[in-house]
């Protein structure tokens, strides 16, 4: 962000710097052609007085030499010019003054003399112009003009003097802008700094810390007070999770005492009830109530589960060989086999405490669900890593993939079997959360059945500090 803020105010800093220079090297340009313009002219107005006197008294040639003189001296043609476009005389041969005469730019000029009016002051001169500046002066007024002095000045060494003075004007422009090219930098950093914070701190709310807290010294008070905001935001939005959360295990704790006491009182009227009605009544309660205790557990399990934030690199063979066992003497008590296929070394980015947890719940899924007779839990390297929770059982159809992350869906086939249906849907919340993805499909073949498959596609990580440390 620094970088794109720095490529819109360095060329600002650039036109604005422009901005000055360009107005003040035209004002340049045209003051030094006015300059021009005003010694030619008065060197045109003593030509005149001299060549008043010449024609006067018809000799012309003091005048000639005086003009091949200043001609030497300057560089600058003269010539003398009479009413009917002659060349009378001037600092050089006639066909020379002539060809002079018969530029383009020179005759409206000389044409405006001859009418007894003085020539108009000429526009900026440019250095790349090259065109001369030529001057006319008419010898005598009205209807009294006898000729015109004709002065045609090279506009070269002028144009050389207006680059030299944008030289000048370029190099005064460096201190300044460099100034502000050096205020730039410390001002975008200034300015960016509260933002960076920010920007950090919603990462790690994303990732699920609501613990952050972002000073809001420093910076312009706009953003401070966005700074106050959000820490406020963050405050509440923790603070109405927690309360949440500490609902539902509570009101769960609470609840789990007196439907025990209840499951209790109700079996103990079995031995007071005798027909037949009476007792299918009784069974349904007892029913009833052992859902409901179910129902309690799972929702504690999902707020443990809801609790998880932030994520952490973990291996993933660790994680399996803390569980496998156990998940063996489950699927031994339903009569089902898992298998692990899990390789060495495979880190993850998974939630913070929560990979096992979140593998317990698809393996527990697997042996009360599935109805087959095989569970595989394996992993499939690459980025994103593929962790697989795998069965050989019914499956379900591939319309019903998207209900089963709703939470408290549940398969038509499953309503009378232990469950609510919020794992699932909480896996697939964290999963999100932690940067990955829950994909549901198709289990294991070559069963007759469509089996089911839950994959974990998780972030690929670098081993823990302490870990390559060790190694």
């Amino acid at each position: 962000m620094l970088r794109r803020l720095l490529l819109i105010l360095v060329p600002t800093a650039f036109v604005l710097v422009a901005a000055v220079l360009i107005p003040l090297g035209t004002v340049v340009a045209g003051q030094l052609t006015q300059e021009m313009y005003v010694d030619r002219l008065g060197d045109a107005g003593r030509f005149t007085a001299l060549a008043r006197t010449a024609l006067d008294t018809g000799r012309v040639d003091p005048l000639a030499r005086e003009m091949e003189r200043y001609e030497e001296l300057y560089g600058i043609p003269a010539v003398v010019v009479a009413p009917d476009g002659a060349v009378v005389t001037g600092s050089g041969d006639r066909a020379r003054m002539r060809e002079l005469l018969d530029a383009a730019q020179a005759r409206p000029i000389v044409t405006a003399a001859m009418a007894g009016e003085r020539p108009a002051p000429p526009a900026t001169v440019w250095p790349w112009s090259g065109e001369p500046l030529v001057v006319a002066e008419p010898i005598g007024r009205d209807s009294e003009v006898a000729g015109a002095v004709v002065v045609v000045s090279p506009t070269d060494r002028l144009g050389a003097e207006i680059l030299g003075s944008w030289a000048l004007l370029a190099l005064f422009s460096v201190l300044p802008l460099t100034l502000l090219v050096s205020a730039v930098v410390p001002l975008s950093r200034w300015v960016l700094r509260p933002i960076n914070r920010l920007d950090a701190a919603t990462t790690a709310v994303s990732s699920g810390d609501l613990e952050v807290h972002v000073d809001a010294a420093g910076g312009p008070p706009e953003l401070r007070r966005l700074t106050d905001s959000f820490n406020t935001m963050v405050g509440v939005v923790s603070r109405a999770l927690d309360r949440q959360r500490a609902f539902v295990s509570e009101a769960s704790h609470q609840l789990r005492n007196p439907l025990a006491s209840l499951r209790l009182a109700v079996e103990n009227l079995a031995p007071y009830l005798e027909s037949e009605e009476a007792r299918e009544a009784h069974a349904v309660a007892i029913d009833e109530t052992t859902v409901m205790h179910r129902m309690l557990n799972s929702l504690l399990a999902a707020t443990r589960l809801e609790s998880l934030t932030g994520t952490e690199p973990v291996e993933a063979a660790e994680v399996l060989r803390s569980r496998e066992e156990r998940w063996r003497a489950l699927g031994e008590g339903r009569g089902i086999a898992v298998e692990t296929d899990v390789p060495a070394g495979l880190w993850v980015l998974a939630p913070a405490g929560g990979l096992g947890s979140i593998l317990d719940e698809l393996v527990s899924n697997a042996l009360r669900l599935s109805g087959g007779t095989r569970v595989v839990v394996r992993a499939d390297p690459g980025d994103p890593v593929r962790l697989r929770v795998l069965d050989d059982g019914e499956g379900l159809p591939e319309a019903e993939y998207a209900l089963a992350l709703d939470r408290f869906w549940r398969s038509p086939r499953h309503q009378n079997t232990e469950g609510t249906g919020l794992g699932l849907a909480i896996v697939a919340d964290l999963m999100g959360e932690a940067g990955g993805r829950l994909v549901l499909g198709t289990g294991l073949p070559g069963t007759g059945r469509r089996g089911f498959g839950v994959t974990l596609e998780l972030p690929e990580a670098d081993p823990a500090p302490d870990r390559r440390d060790a190694d």
